[in-house]
């Protein structure tokens, strides 16, 4: 079994990129074809302003009896009314937009933030978390400034474009052609170039999460930071990300201004030959000086979505650049997933087996070589082992965290990829070395035990803390169990951040708990208080403890040894501490150290 890993980016083209994206957040296109009759309306309304420009010249101010002052009024009239009908249909595009962007993208985010939840732990780890963070974020933040603006403008200028040489042709092939003749080299030159745009925002875009990366980590380890007095090497880190970033958007950008300045310089130049050559046709008396005057804004037409289109194709690049990384991400395997034919595991006494295990982390060698093991129900089980043995490895697995490369694991005889993993997470939790809390309270934070949203929910967490026998603690605390915890729990100490999440795994009622040695981090006497809470918490529960310290295992029903990925023995703390084997040595050890 290999296991998936984030890919940077992905390698879809530029077209099959936005027809993904679409097809991820059809919200974006839906309604599209009002949205573009809006867009052409209000295209057509740039159009008539050279028409009546054209007839105002030749039919009112040089008309053959003299100026026609009625006819100027008119057409004039008709202008005015033409660029107010324009004008509130490109308001309309872009009120319809916005909406319909904003509804698609946040479709993506969440789609996004829920992929990255459903994604193992081990997949999870192979990108930074600030920089998964900003694929969820920055990224889509790009993709929303290109569609909210420039999908739609792509689109009206190409219209405009096409509009605006038609009727260039009515009125002068000879100058449509030279207006072509000037343009056609920057097309061919912009399509080998948005290659170039594109690899240069990937980068950008890749920069931008490595230095959000390493921001937040250094933002999280602050007190790691100044503990070790490493201020100045984590601040050359960041410094050197942010430098990384800030030339890859300069190499970006310099490439965009080249493109755009080449679309300038040709837009100038047409309209400089455009004079040149309008007036020789003028005076040949081939054009009339109003078909001149209005050609000449039909250059603008023409020139003006050029330039446009330039730096809309640049802003194209950089969305796209976005779009692929978080297309990578919704993209990656999730590896941890519910068989289509899962059936629920129904709540009851919990025995857990495994067969024939075996496990390698990616790029590494194997830590379970073979494991074959059986622990009973409603049973408190010990796993010890030194360091790197393969202890917290088991715990993963029978938590279903990851699957084995080999091997199965089973629950009351069913093999967990089996099972939903809506009821696996109702009968088997997990309480970590590290206590997570979330921002909030105490309250909030032990709440989160209860499986729905209850009314009686701050009774029930009171009444989880009393058992627990930790109604002198909560006391103590600020404001009781309105205690704010603050950030990842920093407000509190390592052990009561401890004691939250034990509660929260006492409410939530599992039929097997797994304890990674979740009183290590506390001092003896509320190790004792949790003790006696931990002895009504197991009692007729499956409880599996990876023990760091043995005190643990000698108060359990079932000792089991793993060394080197191997289960080398399992029985009871007597029979064990008994036999000539790696616990009994284990255990003097540790006799041997607490006197």
């Amino acid at each position: 079994m290999t296991h998936s890993t984030i890919a940077s980016t992905s390698d879809l083209g530029v077209v099959a990129t936005l027809r993904r994206g679409v097809q991820i957040s059809p919200q974006i296109v839906q309604g599209i074809g009002w949205t573009l009759l809006l867009a052409v309306l209000a295209a057509g309304g740039r159009i008539v302003v050279p028409i009546t420009v054209q007839g105002t010249i030749d039919d009112g101010i040089l008309a053959a009896g003299g100026p026609d002052a009625g006819r100027v009024a008119l057409m004039a009239a008709l202008a005015a009314a033409a660029l107010l009908v324009a004008g509130t249909c490109s308001s309309l595009v872009n009120l319809r937009l916005v909406s319909r962007t904003e509804a698609g993208l946040a479709s993506l985010r969440v789609r996004a933030f829920r992929h990255v939840h459903d994604l193992a732990t081990l997949t999870q780890s192979t990108e930074r978390r600030g920089s998964l963070v900003s694929r969820v974020t920055n990224d889509v933040d790009t993709i929303s400034m290109f569609v909210q603006w420039g999908g739609i403008m792509l689109l009206v200028s190409t219209l405009q474009i096409v509009v605006a040489t038609v009727l260039m042709v009515t009125f002068s092939w000879q100058l449509t052609l030279v207006v072509w003749a000037c343009f056609v080299p920057l097309f061919l030159v912009m399509r080998y170039g948005q290659r170039w745009v594109a690899a240069r925002y990937t980068q950008v875009r890749e920069r931008v999460g490595a230095m959000l990366g390493a921001i937040s980590e250094a933002v999280v380890g602050a007190e790691t930071v100044r503990a070790y007095g490493i201020a100045a090497r984590t601040g050359a880190r960041i410094d050197r990300s942010i430098e990384d970033t800030r030339h890859a958007q300069g190499r970006a950008q310099v490439l965009v201004a080249t493109t755009f300045s080449s679309g300038t310089l040709m837009s100038n130049l047409a309209l400089a030959v455009v004079v040149v050559v309008g007036a020789r046709l003028g005076v040949a008396g081939e054009l009339t000086a109003g078909q001149v005057v209005a050609f000449l804004f039909l250059v603008q037409l023409f020139t003006g979505p050029v330039q446009m289109a330039t730096e809309i194709l640049n802003e194209l690049q950089n969305a796209v650049a976005g779009w692929r990384r978080v297309l990578a991400v919704i993209e990656t395997k999730v590896e941890v997933a519910q068989a289509p034919d899962a059936v629920d595991s129904p709540r009851g006494p919990a025995q857990v087996s495994l067969r024939g295990v075996r496990f390698a982390y990616p790029g590494g060698p194997e830590v379970l070589h073979g494991v074959d093991l059986d622990l009973p129900a409603r049973a408190r089980v010990a796993v010890v082992g030194q360091t790197g043995s393969g202890k917290t490895t088991i715990a993963k697995l029978v938590t279903r965290l990851m699957d084995p490369t080999a091997g199965t694991v089973l629950l009351d005889g069913a093999d967990l990829r089996s099972l939903t993993l809506s009821s696996l997470g109702e009968r088997v939790v997990l309480v970590p070395q590290e206590g997570f809390l979330f921002d909030g309270t105490v309250l909030a934070n032990a709440a989160y035990g209860l499986r729905d949203s209850v009314p009686d929910a701050r009774e029930r967490v009171l009444a989880a803390f009393a058992e627990l026998g930790l109604t002198g603690w909560l006391a103590d605390l600020p404001q009781g169990v309105d205690t704010p915890v603050g950030q990842r729990g920093e407000a509190l100490s390592a052990g009561e951040r401890q004691l939250v999440a034990i509660a929260r795994a006492y409410l939530a009622a599992p039929d097997l708990l797994v304890l990674d040695e979740a009183t290590s981090a506390v001092d003896p006497a509320t190790e004792v208080r949790i003790a006696r809470a931990l002895d009504s918490l197991t009692a007729g529960r499956s409880t599996i403890t990876i023990a760091h310290r043995l005190s643990t295992a000698e108060a359990s029903d079932l000792v089991v040894v793993v060394d080197a990925g191997h289960v080398v023995e399992v029985g009871t703390h007597a029979e064990l501490a008994a036999a000539d084997g790696v616990y009994a040595r284990m255990h003097a050890a540790w006799v041997a150290q607490t006197r």
